[in-house]
């Protein structure tokens, strides 16, 4: 996606040849000369407005402060971000502060040297973060990354549309939304904005009809036994077969990318399309996206991924992560005290005025303005269970063979029983 992601997306980074690199490569913050002259190579996915002016300012604030340091900022977007960073990592060489979504693709650059145990370098400032915020970056109760932004994914509505097709209130049920969609579709509205091309999106319906049907307690299962072969997976994907059977997604849909311009964002932001799963960034990615660069502003809303009638899971638990930084194992001293400034409450506070950004530290969350912001900090803040993007939470091979799976679910060519049963070969080779 290109900028806020969360997410969301598979780095697929430890790769092959990472382990001759095992922990005898890493560095030691304390062993450095912190007066010496130092460059940090920083990666973001922040290529667009509104963070991407923000970062590259923050940069020159702290370079202005601190004579013997550059940064070197590269903006990417997010594919090519895990393309490079894929390339990097197999070398040997990460880039010194990069985007990093934690849960288990963090787990496997930890496990090959990639990346560095920051926590006695955070410990006297980490505190004032989210607790929930940094469990993805913890790893055996050791610190490898920070986060500056957390927050859920949910249905993003044009309400416009959904005043003219006649859906006067937001579904509170699965079948509400199947509903929903045939009211658009009569009305002559595209109901749903997909971004086929890029699969991770998809894989929000998928993870959270399974977490509806079956529980947080069936994907907690799934992946202490390796096996997606059962009953509430298979549901799943019949329940979201309901709604491909519909053709609720825009023209050309299996060849979008997320944030092209003729992608899922820009159909939003531009009214091509009534609604789109996406995580807290989308009104921001909506807006740079639109040719008016300003997206659907007031008549954008929010509702949480409804209920499905018989499940046994809640309808309060949170679906989504977050976006952080991880340290590479060659990072110059520099590099923590970097990443503690763009930590900072008013540096925080900064990034969530843009609208792109749920800040982590606590602090900082005065500075919440857009309404719908606020409606997801709120239903993260009562959530009763959380799970993170199954393509960050998993291994990177079975992360990236649920997004694969479910695109061929979408795209007709395989089925409900057959993705899980792949699914659960590649878990089981792990």
């Amino acid at each position: 996606m290109t900028t806020h992601l969360s997410r969301r997306t598979l780095l697929g980074l430890a790769g092959a040849g990472a382990g001759a690199y095992l922990l005898s490569a890493c560095g030691d913050d304390t062993s450095q000369d912190p007066n010496a002259a130092q460059t940090i190579n920083w990666w973001h996915i922040q290529n667009t407005e509104p963070m991407l002016p923000v970062w590259a300012a923050m940069a020159q604030e702290y370079k202005s402060a601190h004579s013997n340091v550059t940064v070197e900022v590269q903006p990417l977007e997010n594919e090519a971000f895990k393309a490079k960073l894929t390339t990097a990592t197999q070398a040997g060489s990460p880039p010194d502060l990069f985007q990093s979504w934690g849960g288990g693709v963090l787990r496997q650059q930890v496990e090959a040297g990639l990346v560095k145990d920051i926590t006695d370098q955070v410990q006297p400032w980490v505190g004032s973060l989210l607790p929930a915020a940094i469990q993805p970056y913890t790893i055996d109760d050791r610190i490898y990354g920070v986060p500056f932004d957390l927050g859920m994914v949910g249905f993003w509505y044009n309400k416009d549309l959904f005043a003219r097709a006649g859906v006067s209130a937001v579904p509170t049920t699965w079948a509400g939304v199947l509903d929903a969609v045939r009211k658009l579709k009569a009305a002559g509205t595209v109901p749903v904005a997909l971004a086929g091309k890029d699969k991770w999106p998809a894989h929000y319906y998928w993870a959270y009809l399974a977490m509806r049907i079956g529980g947080l307690p069936a994907l907690q299962q799934a992946a202490k036994d390796k096996n997606f072969d059962t009953p509430d997976f298979v549901a799943a994907g019949e329940r979201l077969k309901e709604l491909i059977d519909l053709q609720p997604f825009q023209r050309g849909f299996l060849g979008a990318e997320y944030g092209s311009a003729d992608g899922q964002a820009a159909t939003m932001g531009n009214g091509g399309a009534a609604m789109e799963l996406m995580g807290q960034w989308a009104p921001a990615v909506q807006a740079s996206s639109s040719t008016s660069k300003k997206g659907l502003g007031d008549k954008l809303g929010f509702f949480p991924f409804p209920a499905v009638d018989g499940g046994k899971g809640s309808a309060s638990d949170a679906f989504g992560g977050g976006n952080g930084f991880a340290v590479g194992k060659d990072a110059p001293a520099a590099t923590t005290d970097f990443l503690k400034f763009l930590l900072t409450v008013d540096n925080q506070r900064r990034s969530a005025k843009t609208g792109a950004v749920l800040p982590t530290v606590k602090d900082a969350s005065d500075a919440i303005s857009d309404p719908n912001n606020k409606i997801v900090a709120e239903n993260l803040a009562n959530a009763s269970g959380f799970q993170l993007y199954l393509d960050q939470a998993y291994p990177p091979a079975v992360g990236q063979q649920v997004n694969d799976s479910v695109a061929e679910l979408i795209a007709g060519t395989k089925t409900a029983a057959q993705i899980v049963k792949d699914i659960t070969q590649v878990a089981k080779s792990q």
